[in-house]
């Protein structure tokens, strides 16, 4: 096997933790999102992530140097992710989490293009089948009613081509920056960023069980950070990128575990498309 298929298998496997990472973070903010305003609960969320990857960095002993922090690529692209995330939680709020989820799963097909046109990757035609394939099995899985596609939708559209900016983004950014680093600024951007946005909202009292929650969901979403950093700074945007799809076979899990939803026949259908899809782009690459 070449470097660069260890490389592409590498962010593969740091893709799919990431994308699990954050679907249990989404579907536990949005549980809590019955009882507290968008801003205030992803404030307290960002802020506990803000101290949890602070108590890592310190157990790894990996230096988070202010200099490394305002670099001008590290602060542009926890700018764009801050934005992106808050866009992606408000519609989050007021769509099911399965639509929702399919429909920032077009950050792949952003991601492709932004590749091509900033980055001049190759693609050849079996990999625009392979990520048209899947695709298409998102579409059948999630079945997505036009009455549903409402503003909230298209806010969630534009956060998937922010989320794409933000991984091209991770590619400038200096080799010698570690993760953490990384990692810490966009979880310090999201917070600062719905701290502003919790100002117009207005604050309601939480309940320890909210913090505890909401907590949960910090230490997953840091862990998602990490993982999709490493994802986006290994391998071919173009061969990494359809792996994002291991959040919604992840979503449709929790589904049936938590809400005893149970796929129909053609959601099976695309379930099979979307797996398919997968083991395709892996065994190219472990040829």
């Amino acid at each position: 096997m070449s470097n660069l298929n260890r490389v592409n298998l590498r962010g593969i496997r740091f893709m799919s933790v990431a994308m699990v990472s954050f679907i249990l973070n989404d579907a536990l903010v949005k549980q809590v999102s019955a009882t507290l305003p968008a801003g205030q609960l992803i404030f307290l969320r960002g802020l506990v992530a803000v101290v949890l990857v602070l108590a890592v960095a310190r157990a790894l002993k990996t230096p988070i140097k202010f200099e490394q922090l305002r670099h001008p690529t590290v602060t542009s692209r926890a700018f764009i992710d801050g934005f992106a995330s808050i866009l992606y939680l408000v519609s989050l709020f007021q769509l099911p989490i399965a639509n929702a989820t399919a429909i920032n799963l077009a950050s792949p097909l952003f991601l492709t293009l932004l590749a091509i046109l900033f980055y001049r990757e190759r693609v050849d035609a079996a990999r625009w089948a392979a990520i048209a394939v899947g695709f298409a099995g998102v579409l059948l899985i999630v079945q997505p009613n036009a009455a549903e596609f409402n503003r909230y939708a298209l806010l969630s559209l534009f956060s998937a081509l922010l989320f794409a900016c933000r991984e091209l983004s991770t590619r400038r950014i200096p080799s010698s920056t570690p993760s953490m680093v990384i990692t810490l600024s966009s979880a310090m951007a999201v917070c600062a960023m719905a701290g502003g946005y919790s100002l117009f909202q207005g604050w309601r009292p939480f309940s320890i069980q909210n913090f505890a929650t909401l907590a949960l969901a910090a230490a997953f979403l840091a862990g998602g950070y990490y993982c999709i950093i490493q994802a986006s700074r290994q391998g071919e945007f173009s061969v990494v990128a359809p792996f994002r799809y291991t959040g919604l076979l992840c979503a449709l899990l929790l589904g049936y575990w938590v809400w005893g939803e149970v796929p129909n026949t053609p959601a099976w259908a695309g379930i099979i498309l979307l797996i398919g899809a997968g083991l395709f782009m892996l065994h190219r690459e472990r040829r």
